[in-house]
């Protein structure tokens, strides 16, 4: 017969792990399917410094952000918070989306796997945690979703894989 003092030995570090894996950072990744080369209809590498309809908020010697002048911006069929187009370089090569909500989240997450492809999910995982992430990765657009559960703030980051990698081009080593 187990003693009962055998059995709280043996519970606590369950009770602990089991702690330690509802916050735990959720990520999945899966292959993309109809990689869009680009966003609404831009194609990853056009100059943007020429588009009618969207305004320079902020530049550096390579790199301009633009927003679009129309207002509210959407996604997925909901208003996010801010749809920022970047380019380097005067090549389009970024898109970052802020949203706010779970119900948001939601409807962001069906959307993007809805158009570029189910996320791998193994049996028995947890779909919620404190940070959630997901990716999509295609010949020429890569894809990344991060939702803070706490605060419940996404972010897409859409980039093109072959000129997002030259933002890191100006960063020097010593931060400055």
């Amino acid at each position: 017969m187990i003693h009962p003092s055998h059995i709280r030995t043996l519970v606590r570090p369950l009770i602990a792990l089991f702690a330690i894996m509802i916050g735990i950072d959720l990520a999945w990744s899966g292959p993309m399917i109809n990689d869009p080369k680009g966003f609404h209809d831009i194609p990853w590498g056009t100059s943007l410094s020429s588009r009618l309809d969207l305004e320079p908020i902020r530049s550096s010697p390579h790199i301009v952000e633009y927003l679009r002048k129309e207002r509210p911006s959407s996604f997925a069929g909901a208003e996010m918070t801010s749809i920022l187009y970047v380019s380097l370089d005067d090549q389009f090569a970024r898109v970052v989306i802020r949203y706010q909500g779970d119900k948001v989240h939601g409807e962001v997450l069906n959307h993007l796997q809805g158009r570029f492809g189910r996320l791998d999910r193994i049996p028995g995982q947890m779909a919620r945690g404190l940070t959630q992430q997901y990716n999509w990765r295609g010949p020429d657009t890569e894809i990344n979703l991060t939702y803070q559960a706490s605060t419940e703030r996404g972010y897409v980051f859409i980039d093109s894989r072959t000129l997002a990698p030259r933002f890191n081009d100006d960063i020097t080593d010593s931060a400055e």
